[in-house]
């Protein structure tokens, strides 16, 4: 079993930065790969950011990539996912998850956090 608490949310004004923080607690947190995703209402919930277990190869939606960084600290049991360059179709709530393999897809993670609020205004 792992625990996953997110942080860090807010307000922010578009071309702004926000960095969310995933404490983990419970089972050999180095074991998961870590992703990020976010779900806007009435919409899916969408891939944002993956790092694998051991190389901490980092994987992201296009949406985001070359704006968004996610990162994690082991000794720490923390993820974290650097936002820069905010636009306001990022707004939407960020969950973190935990997977014992490899997946884009939200319905392959096992461990979910309850969720931050991101809104961008214009």
């Amino acid at each position: 079993q792992v625990q996953l608490v997110e942080s860090g949310g807010g307000l922010v004004q578009a071309g702004g930065s926000l960095r969310l923080s995933c404490a983990a607690s419970g089972r050999a947190f180095y074991s998961y790969i870590m992703g990020w995703f976010r779900q806007a209402p009435g919409k899916e919930r969408d891939f944002v950011a993956a790092i694998t277990r051991s190389s901490g190869a980092t994987y992201y939606g296009d949406p985001v990539k070359g704006r968004f960084t996610i990162s994690r600290d082991t000794a720490k049991n923390t993820v974290y996912l650097q936002m820069n360059s905010l636009k306001p179709e990022d707004t939407a709530v960020y969950y973190c998850a935990a997977s014992s393999r490899f997946s884009t897809y939200f319905r392959d993670y096992d461990y979910w956090g309850q969720g931050t609020q991101v809104t961008v205004s214009s």
